[in-house]
């Protein structure tokens, strides 16, 4: 118990010191993660065997993370995404194991069957890693975070094929990996994230003794079991549960519904994570979805980080020092030649210049299946041992440096950008109106409908070509390029409109927009969108004249629509909303005035001052409005009557000065 508390002392602190600071330094919590997991194993040699046990609950991480990302996809949206899944990740998979095939035999002089081995493991990309990132980037939406996860679940597919394949080649003489000695097959099962020989035992368990149809037979009966589960089995269970009215029994359930699929999986071949997946995506319609996505989401959070720190202390510095040229180049050597093959894939596939360098740098490493592949390989025989340390070290260095590929990414897209070659060439803008719109989302759409439905012109400017096209399909004319360049504002008649409306998704084009049309016309009115608080504040000092944040006016109508289901009349509820829209308007001026982006708004003394007087005004507001409201009514009300204290204000204004968000 004691060994027990100590390791899980280290990798907590690890954590809690490293993932901060990389996050602060713009670095990504998945860089805080491994380069924690590199200073408590190798640098400081803090961990050591333990390390092992620790990695087969890191692999559930994982498991638990496509489970969550299939309970986001409809079996309807996965059969929209098949030409993906069978073209660009088909061919990135083949591509990739031919590439390193040829580069293995002919460059490294390996035999052919090594050499393959070498291309299947080296083929695949780190899931865990990406998708990470991906979700934390807000990259997922884009085209580019779209096909880069096709291409993750072709792999996670392709699997399996590898693992019957693998048997199949020819052996290479005995040597040194039956002996456990050095950092053989013991150091292969050391650094996989989750031992490839456990996952084998538990499939021979099921399919070991059977022929080619029974495999077939059993797979396809598993599969249907997980179907005929999430579809019938799935609610009355939940059903059940909820009569015990214990919130940890959800918990159980949920961890037992993915734990017991991966098991299942594992019994018949098959990657527990794909079979995670495939439950989550048939489970993704279920009423329980939330229940489920809920429960899950803080042990998915903690096991990936996990696996991220196993990854970071497996690294083998030794192997690296015995040969460093070989190991860095041949990291580099695989990642360049991934790299071409995925831009390569992207033009072919149209995608857009960003969205081409997303899908490049994000796949260029090589993944955790490759750790199993390696394993298994060993186990049969098929790789040197040797080789087998060098090909761990490849992986988890490509790992560690995808997260640097990904800053670069950023870079790379910004320069894309304002180079404009990765985009095709704005239109020409042969219409003017006196409303320019820049930004067509869900925001700018309704602005856009409703101000032509009042007889009024508007031009319409967005970066995303595919919206623009569907805009013209509707009837609704736009033009596409990028609003934040001046040139295409000018062309859109900058200096002749009357009203400019900002609708961009990223704030900070959104502020610099708004400042540079302010100064080039000072007279303009801007109407923009806001994320929260601090981003009214920012949009204000820039110079918008209307700002409307994104959720504030919803919840106002949401919250009225409570009070007129809590005895309220819809006149009180309307004036209750009016009095409030009233203050909070006012009070954002004045708090603005206060706000120092260079001091956080918890330690901006006279801002939260300030926000607590305004918080006491609107209790007054609202009290005397109810009253002049009875006085002039000269009855009773019907709801609550503020008067007597039955109604307390929410402190809105309080909490937004603690956490700046609607």
């Amino acid at each position: 118990m004691e060994g027990f508390f100590y390791s899980a002392t280290i990798y907590l602190t690890a954590a809690v010191v490293a993932v901060p600071l990389a996050s602060r330094l713009g670095l990504g919590s998945v860089l805080g993660y491994l380069l924690a997991g590199i200073a408590i194993g190798p640098v400081l040699d803090i961990v050591g065997s333990e390390t092992e046990d620790i990695q087969h609950f890191a692999e559930f991480g994982v498991v638990m993370m496509l489970f969550l990302i299939g309970l986001e996809l409809e079996p309807r949206a996965l059969w929209e995404m098949r030409h993906k899944l069978l073209g660009l990740g088909g061919a990135q998979v083949l591509l990739t194991v031919g590439a390193v095939y040829v580069a293995a035999a002919f460059l490294f002089d390996l035999s052919w069957n090594v050499a393959l081995a070498t291309g299947l493991v080296l083929a695949l990309s780190s899931t865990a890693i990406v998708l990470q990132t991906l979700n934390e980037k807000g990259l997922m939406r884009t085209q580019g975070g779209r096909s880069s996860f096709s291409v993750l679940l072709t792999q996670d597919v392709a699997v399996i094929p590898m693992l019957v394949m693998i048997p199949l080649l020819p052996q290479v003489a005995a040597t040194a990996s039956d002996s456990g000695d050095g950092h053989g097959a013991g150091e292969a099962a050391a650094v996989a994230p989750g031992s490839a020989d456990q996952t084998v035992q538990a499939a021979r368990s099921l399919v070991e003794s059977l022929p080619g149809w029974g495999v077939a037979l059993v797979t396809l009966a598993a599969v249907g079991a997980i179907v005929f589960t999430g579809r019938y089995l799935t609610a009355p269970l939940f059903r059940f549960i909820h009569m015990s009215r214990l919130r940890e029994m959800y918990t159980a359930t949920a961890l037992l519904i993915v734990v017991s699929i991966a098991l299942l999986m594992s019994m018949v071949g098959i990657s527990p994570a794909l079979g995670a997946f495939l439950a989550g995506v048939l489970l993704a319609t279920s009423e329980f979805r939330h229940e489920l996505e809920a429960n899950i989401e803080p042990f998915k959070g903690l096991l990936l980080g996990l696996f991220f720190i196993t990854v970071g202390a497996g690294v083998d510095f030794e192997v690296l020092l015995r040969d460093p040229a070989i190991i860095i180049g041949a990291t580099l050597g695989m990642m360049a030649v991934k790299g071409a093959l995925l831009y390569a894939l992207g033009t072919a596939g149209r995608m857009r210049g960003r969205d081409r360098w997303l899908f490049t740098l994000g796949l260029a490493q090589a993944g955790e299946f490759g750790f199993v592949l390696i394993s298994f390989s060993l186990q049969q025989s098929v790789l040197p041992e040797p080789l087998a340390e060098q090909l761990l070290l490849i992986i988890a260095l490509s790992m560690l440096l995808t997260p640097l590929f990904f800053i670069g990414y950023e870079w790379l897209s910004r320069r894309a950008t304002d180079d404009g070659d990765a985009l095709p060439e704005p239109d020409e803008i042969d219409e003017r109106g006196p409303v320019i719109i820049a930004g067509i989302g869900r925001f700018g759409q309704v602005v856009n409908r409703m101000v032509q439905m009042g007889g009024v012109q508007t031009t319409v400017l967005d970066h995303d070509l595919a919206t623009i096209q569907l805009m013209r399909k509707f009837g609704f004319k736009g033009f596409f390029g990028d609003p934040t360049r001046p040139e295409l504002l000018h062309a859109a008649g900058l200096l002749e409109a009357r009203v400019l409306v900002v609708a961009l998704d990223d704030t900070k084009a959104a502020v610099e927009l708004v400042r540079y049309a302010r100064a080039e016309r000072p007279d303009l009115h801007i109407v923009a969108r806001a994320r929260d608080r601090l981003h009214v504040y920012e949009l204000y000092r820039a110079g918008a004249n209307d700002i409307i944040r994104e959720m504030f006016d919803s919840s106002l109508r949401a919250a009225r629509y409570v009070l007129e289901n809590m005895d309220y009349s819809d006149f009180e509820a309307k004036e209750l909303e009016r009095a409030f829209y009233k203050h909070d308007r006012t009070a954002l001026q004045e708090l603005a005035k206060l706000w120092d982006p260079q001091v956080p708004v918890s330690q901006n003394e006279a801002y939260i001052a300030r926000a607590r007087e305004l918080d006491k005004d609107l209790e007054t507001a609202l009290v005397s409005n109810q009253a002049e409201q009875a006085e002039a009514e000269n009855s009773a009300p019907s709801g609550p009557s503020l008067a007597t204290g039955s109604f307390v204000p929410g402190g809105s204004l309080t909490s937004g000065a603690r956490d700046p968000k609607d």
